[in-house]
């Protein structure tokens, strides 16, 4: 029979499992054994890969295999040592950026590290000594206090009033109060496991004592590194489509490669060698060797608008990623909800009031809620406390109330310290009158044991059934509302008891009103979602806060409907569930509450079993694992953990919610930009197949090695890039998600690609044909020459004038706006100047192996340019009329 955890073994027992007398310790000798037999309590860190392997891994994508390829037939086949070097250059800064941009597991595992706490208080040998954490080992008995850090997993077997705030392992705001019962069930949550301390939590309060029975990778915390250091690296759905677009070109292109040089040795059209040749500028010339440099550089681009709208994106992909974004699983604590605990609701004087109007002068509930207090309140106006009593100060301060001027003028000389048992606190201050005021704060139901009056604004009355009742259903009321409700009282006595305890002064007090508390939503949180819900995202909240607090939260967010109970699920529940009981199920659920890191890793994957494109929110180190699982995490820049950061790829610099919604519509539009520059760019290039596939065939002259290389140096790049800073276009944010399905040929833009390429390679050759039969000439030699320069200029300016065609897929060209994009204004001015110079410069046309046109020949060649502007906007008219 396994051994029960020992959450749910009593004191004897873990005592026994783990072989220690309590007053003594382990010896020193006994530590060194199970040191060198455990190791030493700290986080194993994953294999890190050294630079030149990570440069190395960039390599390994299909698209830049073809290019490699590309470069080495363009410099050793072709001779062509300019292009091969530019393409080298494109794949090695490609390469680059992808070393220098690349999300690295290992800095969360470092963040992990750092967060372990250095030294810690042990029984060792009937001696108390001060060891560095590294060292403790399953059997020390651990010392902690209020300020310590807790540094392993512990189970307590002595507890003074301690709390320890577990907010970023298990996501529970309030710090959880401790103590030394067994917990029944094998199945506890770790938000439940009241008895255990665990590794890198904080104690706030109190003090206690704790056996370790848990060091390093077996703490709780170490299981999360592990999951992080295991967890597969997702591949984004821009880097999916890209090396699908590769394959698929590189497999045409050898297609259409090896049919010109088959059709070509059989028309015996030329040697072999210069069929060869023919067939491989035809390969280079399709091959879209910018293509990787211009998707780094738009997303690049698109980095740094998010970052000047706080979002701070740690690996490139992920902002497309973005745009394809289906389900935002999102955490609550510090995400959703400002990680503060606030007044909300104040029951005095028999009725239920907003915290923002006040308490009404005469009734002693502020002054309650402010002298029943430890808070600490700093020189510069923060608080160091319990959250709960920090709330009440805050509150009392937002409503001018001065608790220093008010506690000098009514002093504290006795108290009866908080106690988990009774879940009270009395203070009790000295009076200007020589009296003495009592006052506690704690449990509604504990409190009411203890009054027996009520106060009614300056009267006080006796409290009886129905007034208790009526404090009960209210005190019910706040609770199913998710919040954390305190009770106040207080009695006013000539002197202070001999001996004072609960007997003594916690008696016959009269009772002046309950307060209710929450970690409330952020404030832009609510349209977030409801902007999300608009445009097709599916929000969801996973958090290990209670269930009632969770599923309030939702409601007030939108994310559910209020009290819809069956989308909300536990930790437990889900446990019950097998992985394929869950893949049916999971689209009911929208909340998950009190849940594990393990938990949520499960539902991101369940998501993206579903073929779902799912984004992790989070800022505690229990979402690590799945913000690294998810196909982007987002991690939060204020609130967040190290941890939680060095596992996202997008962390928000303001942790807004709201941002997340702005940073899907950059998204979306720099998917948008890309397929846009890729529509270009292969149409440009399918037109330049098309002419030398179709000049070949016909046995035309064709364009030369320097035409094409020029062609596509001038006009696929700079267009290209400047496409990709195109404005949003209008109605972005109401499109459902791409999802991970679709691609980059995916809305009519395949389609598009083709006709719009063969168009150009017809207006190509057409413009070829009107050279070779043009009247003028009489020298064979001058019309071909004249012929394949016109062949050349119409090639690159119809280029030109296709990329303002493509603006917008769907939308006419005077609908986007002609002039909008100044960038790409600029581009296509200069890429116009950087061809016309090759025809219009005298001593480039020997270099380029082209002549001088007259006016008719370059009206020829503009009149086809401009012509593919016309045809394509009469084609998106007719398409739009017919969805109509």
């Amino acid at each position: 029979m396994a051994e029960r955890p020992a959450y749910a073994q009593s004191t004897e027992e873990i005592l026994q499992s783990t072989q220690v007398d309590l007053a003594t310790g382990l010896s020193q000798d006994e530590a060194a054994k199970r040191l060198a037999r455990d190791g030493e309590n700290a986080l194993a860190k994953g294999e890190k890969k050294t630079m030149v392997q990570r440069f190395l891994d960039q390599f390994k994508d299909f698209m830049i295999i073809v290019l490699l390829v590309a470069a080495l037939i363009a410099g050793f086949v072709v001779h062509e040592w300019a292009d091969a070097g530019i393409i080298l250059a494109v794949v090695i800064l490609n390469a680059i950026f992808g070393v220098f941009q690349e999300s690295k597991a290992e800095e969360a595992i470092d963040a992990l590290a750092k967060m372990a706490t250095p030294d810690a208080h042990v029984r060792r040998g009937n001696n108390v000594v001060t060891i560095p954490s590294s060292q403790l080992v399953v059997g020390d008995v651990v010392l902690v206090e209020a300020g310590d850090v807790v540094p392993a997993d512990m189970r307590f077997v002595e507890s003074a009033n301690l709390k320890i705030e577990e907010s970023a392992l298990t996501g529970e705001s309030v710090p959880v109060e401790k103590s030394v019962e067994a917990l029944s069930g094998d199945k506890v949550g770790i938000g439940d496991r009241t008895n255990m301390g665990f590794m890198n939590s904080n104690i706030t309060y109190g003090r206690g004592v704790g056996v370790v029975v848990a060091t390093g990778m077996n703490t709780e915390v170490g299981r999360i590194a592990g999951m992080i250091n295991n967890a597969e690296e997702t591949t984004t759905p821009l880097q999916a489509n890209l090396s699908a677009l590769g394959r698929t070109l590189t497999i045409m292109i050898l297609i259409i490669a090896a049919i010109v040089f088959g059709v070509g040795m059989w028309r015996d059209a030329m040697s072999l060698p210069e069929m060869f040749l023919t067939a491989i500028s035809l390969a280079v010339a399709a091959i879209p060797e910018g293509l990787p440099a211009i998707v780094t550089i738009i997303l690049a681009l698109g980095t740094q608008k998010m970052a000047k709208k706080n979002a701070l994106v740690r690996k490139l992909p992920a902002v497309e990623t973005l745009g394809s974004t289906e389900i935002i699983a999102s955490d609550k604590t510090g995400t959703l909800t400002q990680n503060k605990m606030t007044v909300e609701k104040v029951y005095y004087d028999g009725a239920l009031h907003d915290a923002a109007d006040g308490i009404a002068g005469g009734n002693l509930l502020m002054t309650i809620m402010n002298f029943a207090n430890d808070t600490k309140v700093q020189q510069d106006g923060t608080m160091l406390g319990d959250p709960t009593e920090t709330a009440l100060v805050a509150y009392g301060k937002r409503q001018g109330f001065d608790v220093d001027a008010e506690l000098a003028a009514m002093p504290r000389v006795a108290e009866v310290p908080f106690d988990s048992e009774r879940k009270l606190m009395t203070t009790i201050h000295q009076m200007p009158d020589g009296r003495f005021l009592v006052a506690t704060k704690g449990a509604p139901d504990q409190l009411l044991k203890r009054v027996s009056q009520i106060a009614f604004g300056q009267t006080v009355n006796t409290l009886d059934d129905a007034g208790r009742n009526q404090i009960l259903a209210t005190n019910q009321a706040l609770a199913k509302q998710a919040l954390r409700v305190l009770g106040m009282a207080y009695q006013i006595i000539d002197a202070v008891p001999a001996v004072v305890n609960t007997d003594t002064v916690e008696h016959d007090m009269i009772f002046a009103g309950l307060v209710g508390m929450i970690d409330p939503e952020r404030p832009e949180a609510a349209d977030a979602v409801a902007q999300a819900k608009a445009a097709g995202i599916r929000p969801m909240m996973i958090t290990g806060d209670h269930q009632d607090t969770a599923e309030a939260i939702a409601g007030r967010l939108g994310i559910i409907e209020p009290g819809d109970d069956a989308a909300v699920i536990t930790g437990a529940q889900l446990d019950e569930q097998t992985d394929e009981e869950f893949a049916k199920n999971v689209d009911k659920y929208s909340v998950y509450a009190r849940v594990a890191p393990e938990h949520k890793v499960r539902i991101v994957n369940a998501w993206q079993k579903k073929g779902k494109v799912v984004a992790m929110t989070g800022d505690g180190v229990n979402d690590a694992p799945a913000l690294k699982a998810a196909d982007i995490g987002i991690g939060m820049g204020i609130t967040g953990t190290e941890v939680s950061k060095g596992a996202s790829d997008m962390v928000l610099a303001d942790d807004n919610f709201s941002t997340i919604v702005t940073a899907v519509e950059e998204g979306r539009k720099v998917f948008s930009n890309i397929q846009k520059s890729i529509q270009y760019l292969l149409s440009a290039n399918l037109g330049e197949v098309l002419t030398l596939f179709m000049m070949t065939m016909l046995g035309w002259d064709i364009l030369a090695p320097v035409h094409i290389l020029w062609i596509n140096l001038v006009t696929d790049t700079f267009p290209a890039i400047a496409l990709g800073v195109e404005p949003t276009e209008p109605g972005i944010m109401k499109q459902k998600p791409r999802g991970r399905k679709s691609n980059f040929f995916s809305g009519g833009v395949g389609q598009a690609v083709i006709w719009q390429g063969l168009l150009e390679g017809l207006l190509t050759l057409g413009v070829y044909y009107i050279g070779i039969t043009w009247p003028v000439h009489t020298a064979s030699a001058a019309m071909h020459a004249d012929a394949l320069t016109m062949a050349y200029a119409t090639l690159g300016l119809i280029q030109l004038f296709h990329a303002f065609n493509v603006k917008s897929i769907h939308q006419s060209l005077f609908t986007v706006g002609l002039f909008r994009n100044r960038a790409f204004n600029l581009a296509i001015l200069a890429s116009f100047a950087l061809l016309a110079v090759t025809i219009l410069v005298p001593g480039f046309n020997g270099l380029f192996h082209v002549t001088s046109l007259d006016w008719h020949q370059w009206a020829v060649v503009l009149g086809a340019g401009f012509g593919i502007v016309v045809i394509v906007e009469i084609v998106k008219f007719v398409q739009r009329k017919m969805k109509k």
